[in-house]
């Protein structure tokens, strides 16, 4: 239930996150995220804007970094080391009914974890059947290519994330004209707006295909800040 100045606790807030993530594509940034949560629960902008009484941070991201928190140790999510999220198995066949039982195995699990969690050495690698091991560019590449193109196009988008870039937009449907998707670079005070496509190839990328590209993005752009740029 909200606090005593009807302000949604962290617990109430851990569902729109998961639903947040899902309408994100699997993934996102903590802003993507935060901005995502107060669309979906139509928060005021007083409740959105209102500070936290310590740091820079808004009341909402500081709840909202504790529903991530939470999720995250009952298995529901996983973030990498750019502060990018994404949903796993768990939280995607969530219900909103299943958050107290999330909470619960959060809890206990922070009760018994221990700070220090032991990682595999490259020696520990188990070979292939010709005791060789394997080569995991060619495994990661096979991979690639068998996925289904929506899957490629949120893989797209989560790596983008994890290079730095906010808003991530996968867009691409049928007569798209080449365009899959929309980002935003920051860079210092500068924000650059990007389209990007997404494809699979073997081998180098031909000048035809960057010409097609270009030519995709003529007329998409205009609209932008003068300051932003259109990248290939």
């Amino acid at each position: 239930m909200p606090d005593k100045f009807g302000f949604p606790t962290f617990d109430e807030l851990m569902w729109p996150t998961l639903l947040a993530l899902k309408a994100l594509g699997g993934s996102g940034s903590n802003e993507e995220i935060v901005d995502k949560v107060a669309q979906i629960q139509a928060f005021p902008s007083a409740l959105v804007n209102e500070p936290y009484k310590t740091g820079n941070l808004t009341k909402l991201e500081y709840r909202c970094a504790w529903a991530r928190t939470y999720l995250k140790f009952s298995g529901a999510i996983e973030n990498s080391s750019r502060g990018v999220w994404s949903i796993l198995k768990v939280g995607e066949q969530a219900v909103a009914a299943d958050i107290p039982k999330l909470l619960k195995i959060a809890r206990d699990k922070q009760k018994t974890e221990s700070p220090i969690e032991k990682s595999q050495s490259p020696d520990q690698e188990e070979p292939d059947s010709s005791g060789a091991l394997l080569d995991w560019k060619e495994q990661l590449l096979s991979t690639m290519q068998q996925i289904e193109p929506s899957d490629f196009e949120k893989l797209c988008q989560r790596l983008l994330r994890e290079s730095g870039f906010i808003r991530v937009e996968v867009t691409g449907k049928t007569g798209d004209g080449g365009i899959d998707g929309t980002g935003v670079l920051r860079m210092n005070l500068l924000s650059f707006h990007v389209l990007f496509q997404c494809k699979r190839f073997k081998g180098s990328v031909g000048s035809s295909v960057v010409r097609d590209f270009r030519g995709a993005m003529v007329g998409r752009a205009e609209e932008r800040p003068r300051h932003d740029r259109r990248c290939v």
